[in-house]
């Protein structure tokens, strides 16, 4: 998950902050601005769906992702037309814990901040809170300077908040499995303020973790329900979605349909760790082939609002169309959610309300990216919510390397261009960055 480590964009939550940068560095930034423009909204070739040939060829690009040393790659792409399409590929060693299946749970990271934005704005829109509002006014004194600092400015990463993950050597070392120690979301927050704020508030774009930790206990104070409570409540049982729950630090039993997440091991995972990233980072599990551990039951209440949401590929694609399509938000809060600020400077991708807007190869989508330990995924949609995109590895640093980003970018740029029926460009020097070069984010 993001940041504190310069990452190449846009990769930015890939990396843990940790950088997974190069594993998808330059995956959905190969557009000009004149390309974006025709995105998203229609098929200028008129294909009904995901053709044939399409399935073929991303079925190809998967298992290029597994050999090159990923443990396995789904997809799924619903093309606004016709039944949706999915394709799972999976290294042999990998199956002997799990087969992975379109149907599976998924432990989806950073997304989680799409769904805690839509239950803010939805209180926006009943007048129980205001994107105005001071975080002093709901959480007094727990964050310095909380009186400059509004819940727009948590949702769109302009609070100056240092970034815990992977900043803060303690959360880290939960985080990567190191201990176990159980976070509640103030202490979380707290140690985030002990490091010095990246800027005065509003002021700039840095991805920040803590501001969305702050932003679960905002919804919290402001209906009396916890945050889990809340996405079952507004999101999650209305749609209907049975794969889609808030790991809120309660002890609950793993359901057997989640993946298993994997990391590499201490002497594999080394020579892919970002700059920034301390000596001997690694993550606890137990061993597995191919230089592995099963990352699956490292704790995840280092994430909470900021990224700890279970989910799957079918119930995340129901979710953003619901969301696009105006389902479940009010006009006024949907237009505020696809108001975007700059990331980084020359960067064509904009952030909303814990909505990005990213431009490809293909043209514009929303959505999300994220990364748990042992999972990474990528979530995208069109503008009207008809077309949607799922990819899913399960691992960050196992397509960290060169070889593995290139796979997973690749199938990335295809998926996306399957989704919006356009075909895939061939890449150029203009249209990628290096997978070894962190850039920002």
């Amino acid at each position: 998950m993001p940041r504190n480590t310069p990452c190449p964009h846009p990769a930015r939550r890939v990396c843990l902050s940790l950088a997974l940068a190069a594993a998808v560095t330059g995956t959905l930034t190969a557009c000009t601005p004149a390309d974006a423009t025709q995105a998203g909204t229609h098929s200028p070739t008129g294909r009904p769906g995901v053709t044939a040939a399409d399935e073929a060829r991303l079925a190809t690009l998967a298992q290029r992702v597994v050999d090159a040393g990923a443990p396995g790659a789904l997809v799924r792409i619903d093309a606004g037309h016709g039944k949706a399409a999915s394709i799972a590929r999976q290294a042999s060693w990998a199956r002997n814990d799990h087969t992975l299946t379109v149907n599976d749970e998924f432990r989806v990271g950073s997304n989680t901040k799409t769904m805690v934005a839509t239950v803010i704005l939805q209180l926006v829109a009943e007048h129980r809170l205001r994107l105005t509002d001071p975080v002093e006014r709901w959480l007094p004194g727990l964050i310095p300077n909380g009186s400059a600092i509004t819940v727009r400015m948590l949702l769109n990463h302009t609070s100056g908040l240092y970034n815990i993950i992977p900043g803060d050597a303690d959360v880290l070392r939960t985080f990567t499995g190191q201990d176990d120690r159980r976070w509640t979301p103030r202490e979380l927050i707290a140690a985030g303020v002990r490091h010095e704020p990246l800027f005065p508030p509003g002021t700039r774009y840095s991805y920040s973790n803590t501001g969305y930790i702050a932003l679960g206990l905002v919804a919290e104070k402001a209906t009396g329900h916890s945050l889990s409570e809340l996405i079952q409540e507004r999101i999650a049982g209305p749609l209907h979605l049975k794969s889609t729950y808030l790991v809120d630090g309660s002890d609950r039993t793993e359901s057997p349909r989640l993946t298993h997440g994997y990391e590499p091991d201490a002497s594999h995972l080394a020579p892919v760790l970002w700059p920034g990233i301390p000596a001997g980072t690694a993550f606890a599990g137990p061993a597995r082939p191919a230089g592995y551990i099963d990352a699956t039951l490292i704790n995840e209440n280092t994430e909470w609002a900021a990224g700890s949401m279970v989910s799957s590929a079918r119930d995340w694609a129901r979710f953003d169309t619901a969301l696009m399509s105006g389902e479940l938000l009010p006009p006024a809060q949907l237009k505020e959610m696809k108001t975007t600020v700059a990331e980084e400077s020359g960067d064509p991708n904009r952030y909303g309300l814990g909505l990005e807007r990213k431009v490809t190869p293909c043209g514009t989508v929303w959505g999300h990216d994220g990364q748990a330990p042992g999972y990474s995924s990528w979530n995208y949609t069109d503008s009207t919510g008809r077309r949607t995109v799922s990819v899913y590895v399960p691992t960050i640093f196992g397509i960290a390397a060169a070889k593995p980003a290139a796979a997973t970018e690749a199938l990335l740029n295809a998926a996306v261009c399957a989704m919006l029926g356009n075909p895939t460009p061939t890449p150029t020097p203009a249209a990628s960055v290096s997978a070894s070069a962190p850039t920002g984010s």
